[in-house]
């Protein structure tokens, strides 16, 4: 199993107390943490606008500034977002921002990229909010824009949502063939079609059941319109609040719930954790811990990427499983 981290940028809240001149130090040094070690394959953020559960005041870190701040910073680790809405930015216009990126880091770029779904976010930046189809229908027709960008230099396509007529994108990324593409989401008549078609990556629940059945709709895709599944890694992200007894997961989960009910209030803090860290099959010890991601390893899952959400403050969870966890999944 290959493995990630994200980066506190903000949207989870996971920045809150820090000040908004000392976020990027705090960004840059976990960053650069991960980049001088070996556990870790990748660096992600996320690209969003407003913070969860709800929005507010508190900082959210844009995602392709904070990718090239990385490319500029670090030497080794790859770098993704999970993911790009690709109706954030006219995919032309995002193909050359990450070209540009590719050639700063050396080539070690990934383009997580899918429909996007945060409707308050996408109204509030005058985007409007289209269907689900329409919102689909741009992620393949900007990802075919991609692809010919980063592998001819040059996209051209009269589309139902997108037209480019020679749009130049020199130079090229120094990855040959492209910058590998993560198509992020389970909706399982057209996102995963979408990534049977062009992913090299694909991204969607990494709760066994859930995980087995979206695999075998992508390889009945991937058998449909001709593409290898074998050659697609499949990855799924995990929020992660790891300690060597369950005495002290329970204190990490109230002190990260108290941290967030002083800006969100008692009972969207509590709603928030019980949903997003209670039932996460990496929420527990090591030895839970790496129980569960067995599970999910031996049924196709490739890559597992984490979120440990009080990263910006306390980096001995990371050190838990890079010392733990990781060596007996590797």
């Amino acid at each position: 199993m290959r493995f990630g981290i994200f980066i506190p940028q903000g949207w989870r809240l996971d920045l809150v107390g820090i000040e908004p001149a000392a976020q990027w130090g705090a960004m840059r040094d976990l960053a650069q943490r991960i980049d001088s070690g070996d556990t870790w394959e990748s660096l992600w953020v996320y690209d969003h606008f407003h913070t969860v559960p709800v929005p507010t005041e508190e900082a959210t870190h844009e995602a392709w500034t904070l990718m090239a701040a990385f490319a500029a910073s670090t030497s080794r680790v790859r770098l993704g977002q999970m993911c790009t809405a690709i109706s954030y930015r006219n995919p032309a216009y995002l193909a050359k921002v990450a070209a540009t990126t590719d050639l700063i880091s050396g080539g070690r770029v990934e383009m997580g990229i899918g429909g996007g779904w945060y409707e308050h976010e996408w109204r509030a930046y005058g985007y409007g909010f289209p269907s689900a189809g329409e919102r689909l229908g741009r992620l393949d027709e900007g990802v075919q824009i991609f692809k010919q960008a980063w592998t001819e230099g040059k996209a051209t396509l009269d589309g139902k949502y997108y037209q480019v007529d020679g749009a130049i994108v020199r130079p090229l990324p120094l990855q040959e063939g492209g910058i590998p593409l993560w198509i992020a989401g389970g909706g399982e008549k057209k996102t995963l079609r979408i990534a049977a078609k062009y992913a090299q990556y694909t991204n969607f629940s990494g709760v066994p059941d859930e995980f087995t059945r979206k695999s075998e709709i992508l390889r009945a895709h991937c058998a449909d319109v001709g593409t290898d599944f074998e050659a697609i890694v499949r990855s799924s992200n995990f929020n992660t609040v790891i300690a060597s007894t369950q005495a002290e997961v329970e204190e990490r989960l109230s002190t990260l719930q108290a941290k967030l009910a002083a800006v969100i209030g008692d009972d969207r803090a509590k709603a928030f954790i019980d949903g997003m860290f209670r039932s996460s099959a990496t929420v527990g010890t090591p030895e839970q811990v790496i129980e569960n991601l067995t599970k999910v390893r031996d049924l196709g899952l490739g890559y597992a990427i984490f979120n440990f959400p009080e990263a910006a403050y306390d980096t001995t969870g990371i050190e838990l499983f890079e010392r733990e966890v990781a060596p007996a999944l590797h």
